[in-house]
């Protein structure tokens, strides 16, 4: 479940940067034990926590954990138990865009809702749900690779919006 990932990934991203709860505090402008209790689990991050700490780490991780806290698990939850090597998730990835292009190919989303019949609400779910494990394998992918090979993630995201910017698809 996504709830209380921010403080498991908050303390991958310091494992692995070799910093202390001391320098995530200072980041986030609160005191080490406040990070120590959301490392733990016995207290939420607010999201100024949430915040600064991801922008300021630009980790995967940390962005994909915020998001699930703030949405309350409505979001893409970092897969913890996973083969998260740049080329399993390569991999990955195409099964999954396979396994939803065929999902979405055989959903009757041409007929209106009165038209569908059960069988029919039973593909346009599997499509929903296909779609939705594409999702969770591309937005790790996107992670693993940008950290992989030193991509700011902030920055695809902010490029990404650029460019839907510049084609009018976001004001």
């Amino acid at each position: 479940m996504a709830i209380g990932q921010f403080g498991p990934a908050l303390e991958d991203v310091l494992k692995k940067s070799g910093l202390t709860r001391g320098d995530a505090a200072g980041v986030a402008h609160v005191d080490a034990s406040q990070i120590g209790k959301i490392i733990k689990g016995t207290r939420k991050a607010s999201d100024s926590v949430m915040k600064a700490s991801a922008k300021h780490y630009d980790d995967g991780q940390l962005f994909i954990a915020a998001a699930g806290e703030v949405t309350e698990g409505a979001a893409v939850p970092w897969l913890d138990n996973a083969d998260l090597h740049r080329s399993s998730v390569h991999l990955k990835s195409l099964e999954e865009i396979e396994e939803a292009d065929e999902a979405l190919h055989q959903a009757p989303i041409t007929k209106k809702r009165e038209q569908l019949t059960h069988q029919d609400l039973i593909k346009i779910k599997a499509a929903i749900m296909e779609s939705l494990e594409a999702i969770t394998a591309l937005t790790h992918y996107v992670s693993v690779l940008c950290r992989e090979y030193g991509f700011s993630y902030f920055g695809v995201w902010r490029e990404h919006r650029a460019e839907l910017r510049a084609k009018k698809y976001i004001s």
